[in-house]
């Protein structure tokens, strides 16, 4: 694919609604508004998600929210949001949390501009790393590094201890990214406390939201002290990728994995290479956005196995029945645990660990037939609320069914009501890496133990840009056998509510 001519003229930068939206008044905002101010009466600043997924049941499935005299546009219903998924009229926009993170990440895949070449030159050079046969190389990788999860649990097994779940998912997901992209190994398994590349990257997710929260002019006095943790946490990500590459270059090459592809792949019609600079970019991105969001999706996900002990005995009946006696499942094994996959995506659907995506009009138009957008002008996708949204889900659609995304009800649904990776041509390049990571630790998971959660606990979600359980503790307990009994797997479940 050729790259993408830059577009010169597109409105850059952020744009507050009123600019672009001739009709602004027309949509609701949050009562109790307080002038220059705007809506922050009895705002929660560390749950930014939440509160807008609060005002979003009051106002609509477009509304819009004034913080420190800007104005923003949320769209959630199911509408609305395949209007914006229109590739023909509207682009990706990056704003709000995700532009904060270009200090660290840059033009990378996640958060470069769409004028920007480096873009196209990085997607076209690195898709390939992500085709069946890439999948099917990374498949023995994934399995050893859930080895060494499972080996862990085991002991906490034999103790009778809990493990903690997001901890543990973060352990993993960073250790599998790292192994089979670059060729590295953090020792996360081995260490008491998360790794100082989890530290920091952790860091800088919640100082990019933190941005999201005061007035721009006062950040440099309100958030100086965050600041200089944030340049240190950014020092030493830069300092951890450019480490993993001098030491990929002093051996000469690895085995064609996404590290290689960036340091020693040209694009297949210009030529061109991706720089130094950009490699460090592209790497930050992968190991972050590769093992974050699908860490925090494997923890939504065994918190509700834990939570619905009916459907957990469900999905482990068909990893019984299709993996059978196999010792380690083969990689076209994973794609044939059909519920296994509706129990992920209906996690992702209540909670998609990436909460919101942006998109800017191209030219002038009208969202849905109903509101005009200037060129440039944009809206926040609230995820979680269009995952929600009871004209394409149904007046349960807060209850947790993993039969929602059977064949048929999917079939059912209006189109683009499930984004959990975004839309278009800037969707997430690593999703299918993601889901088969995702449905194998799952597999593995529910055949070797039974989850036991805590009956006093009730999820609490922690935002940081994406969404993790707060504080989840499970119990596994080993099964007295790896084979159980075929059940019917068809059958309706009962009293599935979340």
């Amino acid at each position: 694919m050729a790259q993408a001519p830059v577009r010169t003229g597109e409105p850059k930068g952020f744009r507050s609604a009123e600019l672009g939206w001739p009709e602004l008044d027309r949509i609701p905002h949050p009562p109790r508004r307080v002038p220059l101010l705007g809506d922050v009466v009895g705002v929660n600043r560390n749950t930014p998600v939440q509160e807008s997924m609060r005002y979003a049941r009051r106002l609509g499935p477009v509304f819009r929210r004034k913080a420190f005299g800007k104005e923003f546009v949320f769209v959630w219903g199911a509408r609305q949001a395949a209007d914006l998924a229109d590739e023909s009229r509207f682009a990706k926009h990056v704003g709000l949390g995700v532009a904060n993170l270009r200090p660290v990440a840059g033009d990378g895949l996640f958060t470069a501009h769409n004028h920007e070449p480096n873009w196209q030159l990085a997607h076209d050079v690195l898709a390939p790393g992500f085709s069946r046969e890439a999948m099917a190389g990374y498949h023995p990788m994934m399995l050893s590094v859930a080895q060494r999860l499972t080996e862990h649990w085991d002991r906490a097994a034999a103790a009778g201890r809990a493990v903690d779940v997001p901890g543990d998912m973060t352990k993993l997901t960073l250790e599998t990214i790292a192994r089979t992209g670059f060729g590295h190994d953090f020792g996360s398994f081995e260490r008491s406390r998360p790794h100082p590349f989890v530290t920091a990257m952790v860091g800088t997710l919640t100082y990019a939201q933190r941005l999201n929260t005061v007035p721009f002019p006062l950040a440099p006095l309100l958030l100086r002290s965050a600041s200089r943790r944030n340049e240190a946490d950014i020092a030493h990500l830069n300092h951890t990728v450019d480490a993993l590459v001098r030491a990929r270059r002093a051996t000469g090459g690895g085995d064609g994995d996404l590290l290689d592809r960036m340091l020693e792949t040209a694009h297949p019609d210009t030529g061109e290479r991706l720089s130094p600079q950009n490699v460090r970019r592209q790497v930050i991105t992968f190991l972050v956005a590769g093992h974050e969001t699908t860490s925090g999706a494997l923890s939504f996900a065994l918190y509700y196995l834990a939570r619905h002990p009916e459907i957990a005995a469900r999905a482990r009946a068909e990893v019984d029945r299709v993996w059978a006696d196999a010792a380690d499942p083969a990689y076209e094994q994973v794609a044939r645990l059909r519920y296994v996959r509706r129990v992920l995506d209906e996690s992702l659907r209540l909670w998609p660990t990436a909460p919101a995506f942006s998109r800017q009009a191209r030219q002038d138009t009208v969202l849905a037939g109903e509101h005009p957008m200037r060129r440039g002008a944009w809206a926040l996708v609230l995820t979680p609320m269009l995952h929600r949204d009871p004209d394409a889900w149904g007046p349960d659609a807060e209850r947790f069914d993993p039969d929602r995304f059977d064949a048929q009800a999917v079939r059912s649904r209006p189109a683009h009501s499930f984004k959990p990776f975004g839309t278009g041509a800037r969707a997430c390049i690593g999703r299918q890496f993601a889901l088969h990571e995702a449905t194998l630790v799952l597999g593995l998971l529910l055949r070797r133990y039974e989850l036991r959660a805590d009956p006093a606990y009730r999820l609490r979600v922690t935002e940081r840009l994406t969404l993790m359980p707060e504080g989840l503790r499970l119990r596994p307990e080993r099964r007295a056998s790896v084979r159980q009994p075929d059940s019917d797997l068809r059958r309706p479940v009962p009293g599935a509510g979340d």
